[in-house]
């Protein structure tokens, strides 16, 4: 059998298109040995190839990909064509297809939350037609937003079809994901005209045709040869679907049956709830384990230890112990009703109870546990990940520190070692059982939720942070994949005058692609049990990295990675008075040191300064921070007087150009070494400054996106959603549409320049509008920060007039819900505090207590809980009714 390709796709010079496919012809899937197909004329790319005899009667994946003149590669959305070779005894099949562009809004509807809970086809009744044993033409087409009785069909020149006649029209059936019909051509029917339409299966009725232009198929194939054509979408609305949902961190839960903290059993009554307002959607907080120090600190939910373990706090203990172990959690029922009658949680309290009752449950069950057949299939797919975070956690308590270089003869990962240390016959076994026995447990109960929530078609948004903790399971076993010597973080913005520092070790990309994204790609897969889309975090990250060297403590002292350096002839080209010295190392002169330490400036000189430069010993803000950590009585105002000092420059030195090439130091202007130049220098470098944040970087930020952001994608059907706010490259939000990737568009953080306020009616369809996030303030809250900005918002936005109340009234918090329900964006969720928000009664009395986290805080303690029960809010009826009336009016 030969199989002839014919791809319509207009390219530009230096492309090629290729057809990779699970055949050796077409290299196996590996895209590195996909057929090139040639150039035929400006809309077509043609190829064919011999199948070996071997796979005649199975079943051919193939797809196209776009080599770029760079050698990069881009490969259509999709998974779907697919040739059932037993189905066909014609010698030749010609298959005539259309480029699935991946940012096609259709294609959003085939991802899984789409295919598999909203949008689930009802399945394929046998049909009782004839089926058609004799035909040329197999046409096959897309359209994912019919209803329950519609299906597609076809009309056309054609005799068969009885030239347009709507009472004619051939109804087409679903198979897979296209919608197919065969038909017997003769050569008189061509040139073929056709359309596809909309065809109801229960009236049997013809209801109208697609929109655009007629189709066209010019001229036929014979001689024993099939035709299928792959026509892409049916051109028919495309932007008519848009849901609602609500955003909380699982630990924010309450329910009756938690234990001072959310809990994932209580997804289920979160997920009643939306069912009851019309809401379809619930989107999480990262989930993953923290526990490094068993203190508040590890509240944190972006630190994971594990990049797949789930986190014990979130554990429901009922329904580990089941009826057996119902003595052991009745002994809990005092410390319960104390953790769950606090308004916030008490995370080392509720943390340690929960291990201490998992202990002792574990003692209790361990024999049955060991012989259940259904753990020992979650451990043989799980043992990749398991066995590793199991000897991290065990080597963690037994050293008391997750800092694995103090873990004596384990501080390198090595897999013999640690198989030799989890070994069944240790006398330690338990201990590391434990873990295997909690995840197992966390495993099942997200699993039964998520399920649950399938049943009541509402999906569930996970959250993949942008980095990983450096003292982690991962950095642990694979510390090439990181640059463990830098810090990611963020640039100042609005927020963070002095940005942020997060403390991941950065990722090394060319380490990471050397093995195509291996770890992501466990990543994805591990998230895909339980969610059916994500949010990536900081998916800016993935252009450039916001890079801190080890010896900052501020965010302020990071730069870009990757950048094109500023170089030395630059400067000198534009007529700067440049001084290696004096614009690269801390500016320091009476002056500064007056407005940085007042009276206590002589102390200051003396103790940290060498006339005009920092003591070697106080040179960068690490040595300061552990200075004055080492101190009774540390005056914090000096200490940060010292950092500003250390960070008052114009460039940091690139230092793999020898004081040839430099990076802009963020909000140069700012600092008192600019301010403190002459005129001429201050606007060459202004100049200079703007090319190098905002024009000069763009292509290889484009660039290095596509490297990591197709690939990554295509290993995965979750909804992809990248969290693009902060200081916006150029390239995102074309790279982000060319791959089908939803924007975040936040009312308060517009993208455009200029603006000082994001109106929701002008999101783009593929985006989630938000009011706010986790790491703002909530509606009430921020309506009080600034009485100015807000009688902006009140009179601009809002469109009213006079002064705004000094409150945010609770018709103000139903405008502003309203607003986003009825943008065009194909996705609005709210936090579930700016929804109660509405309510005079049930929204929380003080707003300030409401915010989730603060980034400008680095010591910011993640203990937000919801104020009432779920189960009392199912029970509010006048409110849910509300909500799902105003959710459906919007058309969600």
């Amino acid at each position: 059998m030969v199989l002839h390709f014919y791809l319509r796709y207009s390219t530009k010079y230096g492309q090629a298109i290729l057809v990779s496919g699970n055949t050796e012809t077409l290299g196996n899937n590996d895209f590195k040995k996909a057929f090139l197909l040639e150039y035929l004329n400006d809309q077509f790319w043609h190829g064919y190839v011999e199948i070996d005899e071997k796979f005649i009667g199975e079943s051919i994946q193939y797809k196209y990909i776009l080599r770029e003149e760079n050698a990069d590669d881009v490969a259509e959305f999709g998974n779907d064509r697919i040739i059932d070779t037993s189905k066909y005894k014609a010698q030749r099949l010609v298959l005539t297809d259309v480029w699935n562009h991946p940012g096609t809004i259709e294609n959003v509807f085939y991802s899984s939350p789409f295919k598999n809970v909203l949008l689930k086809y009802p399945a394929t009744v046998k049909s009782k037609d004839k089926i058609l044993k004799n035909f040329t033409h197999e046409f096959r087409v897309k359209a994912p937003l019919l209803s329950q009785h519609e299906t597609l069909c076809i009309g056309g020149s054609a005799a068969v079809l009885n030239n347009w006649a709507e009472d004619k029209v051939a109804p087409m059936k679903k198979e897979g994901d296209w919608f197919t019909v065969k038909l017997q051509l003769p050569t008189e029917a061509f040139p073929f005209t056709y359309k596809y339409g909309i065809f109801n299966k229960k009236d049997k009725k013809f209801i109208r045709y697609e929109e655009g232009n007629n189709r066209l198929l010019l001229s036929p194939e014979t001689n024993n040869t099939i035709n299928i054509i792959h026509d892409g979408f049916a051109n028919l609305q495309n932007i008519n679907w848009k849901g609602a949902g609500v955003a909380i961190p699982v630990f924010s839960l309450r329910s009756k049956k938690g234990l001072g903290t959310g809990e994932i059993t209580d997804l289920k009554l979160l997920v009643d709830w939306a069912r009851e307002t019309g809401l379809s959607m619930i989107q999480l907080l990262p989930i993953n384990d923290t526990t490094a120090t068993y203190t508040w600190r590890d509240s944190y939910p972006y630190a994971a230890i594990s990049a797949f373990a789930l986190h014990p706090l979130l554990i429901n203990l009922d329904a580990v112990a089941g009826k057996d172990g119902a003595s052991i959690i009745k002994q809990l029922a005092k410390k319960k009703k104390v953790l769950n009658n606090l308004s916030e949680i008490d995370y080392e309290q509720v943390l340690k109870i929960k291990l201490d009752t998992l202990k002792e449950l574990y003692r209790q069950q361990k024999d049955s546990f060991k012989n259940d057949s259904s753990f020992f299939s979650f451990f043989e797919l799980n043992r990749h990940w398991l066995e590793p975070y199991a000897a991290f956690c065990y080597l963690r308590d037994k050293y008391k520190t997750a800092d694995f270089s103090k873990w004596k003869q384990y501080v390198n990962y090595d897999e013999s070692a640690i198989q030799q240390l989890i070994s069944s016959q240790q006398n330690h076994h338990d201990e590391i059982a434990f873990f295997y026995f909690v995840q197992y447990h966390l495993h099942q109960q997200l699993k039964d939720a998520t399920e649950y929530a399938h049943k009541h078609a509402v999906i569930i948004k996970g959250d993949i942070p942008i980095g990983i903790c450096k003292n982690s399971v991962d950095a642990w076993m694979e510390p090439e994949l990181y640059h463990m010597d830098t810090q990611a973080g963020a640039p100042p913005d609005a927020f963070t005058a002095k940005g942020q520092n997060w403390g991941f070790p950065t990722y090394n990309w060319k380490k990471m692609q050397a093995d195509d994204f291996a770890w992501w790609r466990r990543r994805f897969e591990q998230m895909s049990n339980y969610f059916d889309a994500f949010r990536i975090d900081h998916i800016l990250g993935f252009f450039r990295i916001w890079s801190i060297p080890s010896h900052a403590v501020e965010g302020i002292m990071g730069r870009f990675v990757p950048a094109i350096p500023v170089s030395i002839n630059e400067i000198f080209g534009n007529n700067i008075l440049f001084e290696r010295f004096r614009y690269t190392k801390p500016f320091i002169s009476e002056d500064v040191l007056n407005q940085l330490f007042g009276d206590k400036k002589e102390e200051v000189k003396k103790t940290f300064l060498d006339k005009d430069k920092l003591k070697p010993k106080f040179d960068t803000q690490r040595k300061v921070e552990e200075y004055f950590a080492g101190l009774d009585e540390p005056d914090n105002k000096i200490k940060l007087g010292l950092f500003d000092l250390i960070s008052n420059v114009i460039f940091f030195d690139d230092e793999e150009f020898g004081g040839q090439k430099f990076h802009f130091r963020f909000s140069m202007e700012e600092t008192s070494s600019f301010k403190n130049l002459e005129h001429h220098s201050q606007d060459a470098l202004r100049k200079l400054y703007v090319n190098y944040f905002f024009h000069r970087q763009d292509e290889l930020w484009r660039k290095e996106a596509m490297k990591k952001l197709p690939g990554l994608k295509q290993n995965t059907n979750m909804l992809v959603c990248g969290e693009d706010l902060g200081l916006v490259p150029h390239c995102v939000p074309e790279v982000m549409e060319r791959l089908g990737i939803l924007s975040l568009e936040i009312q308060r953080m517009p993208k455009k320049t200029g603006i000082e306020f994001f109106h929701p009616n002008d999101a783009p369809y593929l985006s989630v509008v938000s009011p706010s996030t986790h790491d703002m303030s909530t509606i009430r809250a921020w309506w009080e920060e600034d009485a100015e900005k807000t009688r902006r918002f009140y009179n601009h936005i809002m469109g009213q007039h006079g002064m705004p109340p000094k409150y945010c009234e609770p018709w103000i918090n139903k405008e502003i819900v309203l607003q986003h329900l009825y943008s065009p964006a194909i996705w609005s969720v709210f936090q579930m505090q700016d929804l109660l928000g509405m309510h005079a009664t049930l929204r929380r009395e003080n707003p300030s207590e409401e915010r989730i986290n603060n980034p400008a805080n680095p010591e910011h303690y993640w203990n937000y809980r919801m104020h009432i029960n779920l189960e009392t809010l199912l029970k509010e009826t006048a409110f849910n009714e509300e909500l799902k009336t105003n959710v459906k009016a919007s058309g969600r």
